[in-house]
C-alpha cells in the first residue's frame, strides 16, 4: 500500500513528502496520524520544516503546522525551501546561538514585532517572527530573524567586529552593523513569503553588504559565534 505522507529527517530539520492526488483536509489526517505515532521519537525537538511532493498556500501551509504541533511535541521553528544544503546551514547557525543560551536571557523572542516595538538586547538574538516597517531590533552581538526583516535593525551594538544579520527575507527600512550603516534603496515588502532564499548583511570592505546565504558563508561567518 502507497504511503501518503512519508517523513525524511535530514540534520537540524524534516522533509514531509506528500501525495499530490489526496483531498487536503485527508492530508492533514494523514500528517496527524503520521506524527502521532512518532510522537515519541521527536519528543520536544527543534526543526525546519520542508514541505515536497505538492503545492500548499500560505494558509495551507500554516495549517501544517498546527496539525503537527497539535499531534506531537516537536517545535517548527521554519520552514525552509529547495536550497537544501543552505537551509540545513542556517538552521544550524540558529541552533547554534540556542546552545549558547546557557542563562536564557534576551537570546530568543517569540513573535512578531509591530510598529513603534523596539526590541534591545546585550546579546545575539532569534526572533522567531517577523520585524515590521516601524519596528526595530538592536542586539550587542548578531540578529538572526526567522522571518521577515522589514524594519529596523543594528548589530554589533557593543563596537566589536565580526557581527552580522540574517533574516529570512531581507527588505529593510534600516540596517546598521557597528559604526557602518545601510539604507535600502527599495521600499519595505512586508507580504511575508516563507520559501525564499535567505539573506544576510554583514562588514566587508569597510561596508555593508547583503548577499544570498550560502552554505559555505554562513559557516565562515558563524565560526565567530
Amino acid at each position: 500500500m502507497k504511503e501518503h505522507v512519508i517523513i525524511k529527517k535530514f540534520p537540524n530539520g524534516i522533509t514531509l513528502f506528500l501525495n499530490d492526488q489526496l483531498p487536503f483536509e485527508q492530508i492533514l489526517e494523514e500528517i496527524a496520524e503520521k506524527f502521532r505515532q512518532s510522537r515519541q521519537f521527536f519528543r520536544d525537538a527543534k526543526m525546519a520544516l520542508a514541505l515536497e511532493g505538492r503545492s500548499f498556500t500560505e494558509e495551507e501551509e500554516r495549517r501544517i503546522i498546527t496539525t503537527i504541533h497539535d499531534n506531537c511535541d516537536i517545535r517548527i521553528i521554519c520552514l525552509v525551501g529547495k536550497n537544501e544544503e543552505t537551509n540545513k546551514t542556517f538552521v544550524k547557525a540558529i541552533q547554534k546561538v540556542e546552545m549558547q543560551n546557557t542563562d536564557n536571557i534576551g537570546k530568543f523572542y517569540r513573535g512578531t514585532l509591530k510598529s513603534n516595538h523596539r526590541l534591545e538586547t546585550d546579546s545575539s538574538i532569534v526572533i522567531l517572527g517577523d520585524v515590521y516597517p516601524g519596528s526595530s531590533v538592536t542586539a550587542t552581538k548578531d540578529i538572526i530573524i526567522l522571518g521577515g526583516l522589514y524594519g529596523e535593525a543594528y548589530a554589533g551594538a557593543s563596537g566589536e567586529e565580526g557581527h552580522y544579520i540574517a533574516a529570512l527575507e531581507m527588505s529593510p527600512e534600516k540596517l546598521r552593523i557597528g559604526d557602518f550603516r545601510y539604507k535600502s534603496k527599495e521600499k519595505a515588502r512586508w507580504h511575508i513569503k516563507p520559501k525564499i532564499q535567505p539573506k544576510i548583511a554583514y562588514i566587508k570592505e569597510q561596508q555593508i553588504v547583503t548577499e544570498p546565504i550560502t552554505k559555505e558563508l554562513l559557516e565562515i561567518i558563524t565560526m565567530t559565534l
